[in-house]
């Protein structure tokens, strides 16, 4: 059977009409790597009213620049009411923010 999808894949490629591409894996192959795939780490989300600057750096896209002014956006204008309030941040528009926002809590500022 495999010979035959082999041949098929090179006669195809042979007329031009393209390559079709097939991968054979066992069913054990398969098996094996599947607890892999489940073993795998959510990004951990970051409390835009708790961060530091390093830690909001850890964000995707985001520089020392960007977390700076996100410190300073919060330490000027008291704890972000919402993960939206993220876009008053110069430098953060919706395309930002979009890749962001699954990363991104609020919640209450923590006890000094």
């Amino acid at each position: 059977m495999v010979s035959r999808l082999f041949a098929l894949v090179a006669r195809r490629a042979a007329l031009g009409v393209g390559v079709l591409a097939l991968l054979v894996v066992s069913p054990s192959y398969v098996r094996a790597q599947a607890p892999a795939a489940s073993v795998e780490k959510a990004a951990p989300v970051v409390n835009l009213n708790t961060a530091s600057a390093a830690d909001l750096e850890n964000l995707p896209g985001v520089g020392a620049k960007m977390a700076e002014r996100i410190v300073e956006y919060r330490q000027k204008n008291g704890p972000f009411k919402k993960i939206e309030d993220l876009m008053n941040v110069k430098g953060i528009g919706e395309k930002n923010f979009l890749k962001l926002k699954a990363r991104l809590t609020v919640g209450a500022p923590k006890a000094s």
